[in-house]
């Protein structure tokens, strides 16, 4: 099984108290409730339309918390429609209220709430997509991730089971802030949490051991796509020749390559890239070029960032006139080269002394739109006047720029 090639991997910290609280009550009554804060003037007012004894519908609520000017007020509005005999609080509510604090930045407030609906003998009916909202503001905004991982499993207790996409976002989450020993805590969960792993699940599973160095562990994980009766995708194989360029087996990652398109897997631009920048790394400019017209005849075709590789690879040979030939078919493209491109081609063809292609490389970065730096004007007399500090009429280079 996949946990057996995963488990040896991952750093195997004890986080029991993210599976503690699946084995406690739900809506348990024992939670502790932040009182509510004192009421502010301005809104004095609009609370007093809760103390009234006429029959309080949810969405005239809901207008009351919208028409609170401070957030603090919020707090106390919920204490007093819990009094209340018509108090029935739904997702609506619980959705706006925490909307209301997100804007405040009133994070703690948020964990007050959700205590608050665990406390209820009655929880209202809450949908995967409330929760998946909470976490994402604890993940995205709030930077709480050890709150959107407690979220997550605390979700039965609210008599709502998490779905695969609540799920894959929180491990996705860990994976980004480099969590690695509680990637695996969170993935050892599924099954007490009714999560059937997807190709998603694995894809991120993969991205994680990629970034944490265990490389063959994430080919291990590649294995059980079968297994686990999900099939692997172009963002699968594209990871994994990723890692594998950046650890200098360009060879390997164009195996794996060869292997995706034997699967029925077409290729896409980012795969390409990635080839692409694995063999300039290593100064196959020439087979990067290659793979560059191959893109176009597998229907592909590349973007700037493909060409931009190429270029960077002639740079760093030194071909410079190829180079500034490679240039001109960029803008006939449609595209732009970027600045240390052009500063990178001055440079160059500057030391050969290629003074008319260099006067053809500025005229296009002013067209591009960008203005040519003072160093750069400086290389471009010391190449017309080797040898010297001054042109010929005594004026110092330094001068001629300042001018």
């Amino acid at each position: 099984m996949i946990r057996r090639s995963i488990i040896s991997y991952f750093n195997k910290k004890a986080h029991q108290a993210l599976f503690h609280s699946l084995s406690s009550d739900s809506c348990s009554s024992s939670s502790s409730v932040i009182p509510s804060s004192p009421v502010s003037p301005q809104d004095s007012l609009t609370l007093n339309r809760v103390n009234h004894k006429d029959w309080l519908a949810p969405n005239e609520v809901l207008k009351i918390i919208n028409a609170l000017k401070e957030p603090n007020s919020v707090m106390t509005l919920l204490d007093r429609y819990a009094k209340r005999k018509d108090y029935k609080p739904n997702e609506a509510l619980y959705t706006l209220v925490i909307n209301k604090f997100v804007q405040a930045n009133m994070f703690d407030a948020i964990e007050d709430v959700m205590q608050r609906i665990k406390a209820q003998k009655h929880c209202c009916r809450l949908s995967d997509e409330f929760f998946y909202n909470v976490i994402k503001i604890y993940g995205n905004v709030a930077g709480r991730i050890s709150n959107a991982t407690d979220t997550l499993f605390d979700m039965p207790k609210y008599n709502c089971w998490p779905s695969v996409k609540t799920f894959n976002f929180v491990l996705n989450l860990l994976v980004s802030a480099k969590m690695f020993d509680v990637v695996h805590e969170v993935y050892m969960g599924a099954p007490k949490l009714g999560i059937e792993v997807d190709a998603c699940c694995l894809n991120i599973l993969i991205k994680g051991l990629c970034e944490c160095g265990k490389l063959e562990a994430a080919f291990q994980v590649l294995d059980e796509f079968p297994k686990q009766r999900c099939k692997p995708n172009v963002r699968t194989f594209s990871t994994l020749m990723h890692s594998l360029c950046e650890c200098g087996r360009v060879e390997e990652a164009f195996e794996l390559f060869e292997r995706m398109e034997k699967e029925g897997i077409c290729p896409d631009t980012i795969t390409f890239n990635i080839l692409i920048s694995g063999l300039r790394k290593e100064g196959r400019v020439e087979e990067g070029k290659e793979l560059l017209e191959r893109m176009k005849h597998k229907g592909c075709y590349p973007n700037s960032g493909s060409y931009q590789e190429v270029l960077y690879g002639l740079l760093d040979s030194k071909k410079f006139v190829e180079a500034k030939e490679f240039t001109g078919g960029m803008i006939l493209e449609g595209l732009s080269p970027s600045f240390v491109s052009y500063k990178l081609l001055v440079r160059g063809l500057c030391k050969k002394n290629l003074l008319g292609d260099v006067d053809w490389v500025l005229k296009q970065m002013v067209r591009q739109g960008f203005v040519p730096k003072r160093g750069m004007w400086k290389r471009i007399l010391r190449s017309m006047f080797p040898g010297k500090s001054r042109c010929s009429s005594n004026i110092s280079y330094e001068e001629i720029v300042e001018n």
